[in-house]
């Protein structure tokens, strides 16, 4: 089945549980993953951001942070920090300022509309039925994910 195929499937609850019972785990992983992302994504564009933003402003939600610290946390290069945070602040999420003691180096800081995106995002994520909403809990969900990536990730790097 193609990818495109598996999404439209998806698309289609009634057929969902009879079609996909009998794949295997990590193909299951991988449709869920896309279909989730997919949907979460055009909701974060609905409010004009994208996952790079996102996780940017998650990583400001405790206080400013320059540019480097930020994309070194987010994992991207700086240019790519450079654009993400030039789209949220023409979204108006966050704004910009030379640090005072060393004009060299730029911080970041999340504005309120950047707050209430940011927990639009964490409640749509958490409660929506469209998302993760459907899981029964979220919590033990999320601890499990993170144990399948660290372990799988272990694993690859032993090899």
């Amino acid at each position: 089945m193609a990818e495109g195929d598996e999404l439209a499937v998806a698309h289609r609850p009634d057929q969902v549980g009879a079609d996909v019972a009998s794949w295997p785990t990590g193909r299951l992983l991988s449709v869920a993953a896309r279909v989730v992302e997919k949907r979460f994504e055009d909701f974060l564009a609905s409010r004009g951001l994208t996952h790079a933003g996102m996780i940017t402003l998650h990583h400001l939600a405790d206080g400013p942070r320059s540019q480097r610290e930020l994309a070194l946390l987010c994992r991207v290069t700086d240019q790519t920090m450079s654009r993400t945070i030039e789209h949220l602040g023409r979204g108006g999420h966050v704004v910009r300022s030379q640090d005072a003691k060393d004009r060299r180096r730029t911080s970041v800081k999340i504005t309120p509309a950047g707050r209430r995106a940011l927990a639009a995002a964490r409640r749509e994520e958490r409660e929506s039925d469209a998302l993760l909403g459907a899981v029964d809990d979220y919590e033990h969900f999320r601890r499990q994910l993170i144990a399948l990536i660290a372990a799988a990730t272990t694993a690859a790097e032993d090899r």
